[in-house]
């Protein structure tokens, strides 16, 4: 399986079934936008409802965030319920637990529908606090959690070697292999006649004659009843474009020098930003995956030092063989917490629907949002999307939120063209290595790769002209703004932009 990163992650090594050959469907009932968990659920839900369905996916199955996620199945969730509560009120909250035990549920009945073999493990969730501080903050957390409905405990031990003053442990959370599970989804599905096209990314969509026109970059055009976005942001430049900010998270697996030190459990830290750990199977054995570090995208001098810093925690936690695995996965923040699912705002018509803004819950919310988008287009209506609407306003405070993060994406636009970092020339620039530099006062974003070769690109993000930023542990060209990710020869990996980066003709160009 494919992923938008250098880095491979242990879910990678799957084999994805070679997708059946149909006829061309240039007219679906729905097409659904992005073939990772959200996508697939959604059209699974809607084929087994005997709709026409259509999945356009502008990579391959599995290449966004679902396959870079840590795999955490759970209802305590890293946006704590305290901010929930303070920001939506008790009832709400308590809305948002149902609605993770449904997502789970609706994994497990996929699960054992499907007969997927994914490694899905019930397991209990503890947290921990190092010091009063972080047992103050604790506290608090356990009194909302028991406030919501979650039935958590003070315990004595927690199952990872690391000091703490205070821990709770709660149940009702799960772990699995997510691309195990991926493709198990789309066996069903093309087993059922669904159709996914691969390499077929989605420029626009206008409605036409009561249905809705979609064009992809290579000019061809679909025709649907409804549209189901289901690739974090709808592309191009759209109002939920400035509701959610991108950010990254770092995750490494080790093989401890032994295997019974790995955690049934999924474990967490309260630092700031937090760690999180689980046990993953490869092969029979068990390994340790941690993960953590998390920043906003682009917003990080230097990617590469997440990883030895999360290195650096480990090995003072463990005593570690060896590390076989080491990536960063993209997800997105909203504005007030919580999800953004329903259909899309500012529209004419209840034809498009959308579910992002997952913080770090995206196998949760992304399970969530597709049978609830599923259920908007077979029934109009759905559990939750009261909650969920995209079209809430929220409180206050969250206003200020977005204006935060909106006020960051307006430096980039000046900062970035002002005072980009100048370097003497090409000779400093080593292999595997990318920078901005100046050339006779143009800006041009160069990589070098192992072999010497180098490759020339405009970096103006193609999506809202911000300047992207090159990310040395991915190697990709990211996008401060809005978290549109190239290529180094800047083809894109992820949207919301629809086009590659502008190239320089190196060669021609500078002697």
């Amino acid at each position: 399986m494919q992923r938008d990163g250098i880095n491979n992650s242990i879910w990678q090594e799957v084999d994805v079934p070679k997708l059946p050959v149909l006829p061309d469907q240039e007219h679906a009932e729905i097409v659904v936008v992005g073939a990772g968990i959200t996508g697939l659920t959604a059209a699974l839900k809607l084929r087994e409802a005997g709709k026409t369905c259509v999945i356009l996916e502008a990579n391959t199955v599995g290449f966004g965030t679902t396959g870079g996620t840590s795999a955490h199945l759970n209802t305590v969730l890293d946006t704590p319920y305290t901010d929930i509560i303070e920001q939506h009120g008790i009832e709400k909250a308590r809305t948002v637990l149902k609605s993770t035990r449904e997502a789970i549920s609706i994994i497990q009945k996929n699960i054992t529908r499907y007969k997927i073999d994914c490694d899905f493990t019930p397991c209990s969730g503890f947290m921990y606090a190092e010091n009063d501080e972080e047992e103050k903050e604790l506290k608090k957390i356990k009194n909302a959690l028991e406030q919501v409905g979650i039935v958590c405990s003070e315990v004595a031990k927690i199952p990872i070697p690391a000091p703490f003053i205070y821990a709770i442990e709660f149940p009702e959370q799960a772990r699995f292999h997510p691309t195990k599970y991926l493709v198990g989804l789309v066996k069903a599905y093309t087993d059922l006649g669904g159709q996914i096209r691969e390499g077929t990314l989605v420029q626009q969509v206008k409605e036409d004659d009561g249905g809705l026109r979609i064009k992809t970059v290579d000019d061809r055009i679909f025709s649907a009843d409804f549209v189901v976005y289901a690739t974090h942001t709808p592309p191009g430049i759209q109002l939920m474009t400035f509701r959610v900010a991108p950010y990254r998270s770092y995750i490494q697996v080790w093989e401890l020098e032994r295997q019974k030190d790995c955690p049934e459990a999924l474990i967490y830290d309260m630092q700031e930003p937090f760690h999180y750990f689980r046990t993953v199977e490869q092969d029979g054995k068990s390994y340790l995956l941690v993960g953590g570090q998390d920043h906003k995208t682009a917003h990080h001098d230097n990617e590469k030092k997440n990883f030895r810093e999360l290195e650096a925690y480990i090995r003072r936690l463990y005593t570690v063989n060896k590390k076989t695995y080491e990536w960063s996965s993209q997800y997105y923040e909203s504005q007030d917490s919580l999800p953004f699912i329903g259909y899309y705002p500012g529209k004419k018509h209840h034809r498009e629907l959308l579910s992002t803004g997952y913080g770090g819950n995206g196998l949760i919310f992304g399970t969530l949002g597709g049978a609830m988008m599923a259920e908007l287009v077979l029934h109009g209506k759905t559990a939750f999307q009261d909650v969920y609407s995209p079209s809430r306003t929220g409180p206050l405070s969250t206003i200020r939120d977005l204006l935060v993060e909106n006020y960051d994406v307006a430096k980039h636009f000046v900062k970035d063209r002002f005072f980009l970092e100048k370097v003497e020339g090409l000779a400093e620039l080593g292999r595997g290595e990318g920078k901005i530099l100046h050339y006779e006062g143009d800006r041009i974003g160069i990589f070098k790769d192992e072999k010497g070769k180098l490759f020339a690109v405009d970096p103006v993000c193609r999506h809202a002209a911000c300047i992207v930023k090159w990310n040395n542990t991915e190697r990709s060209w990211d996008c401060p703004c809005h978290g549109a990710r190239y290529a180094p020869n800047g083809s894109l990996l992820t949207g919301p932009s629809v086009a590659p980066l502008k190239l320089w003709d190196f060669e021609t160009t500078i002697q």
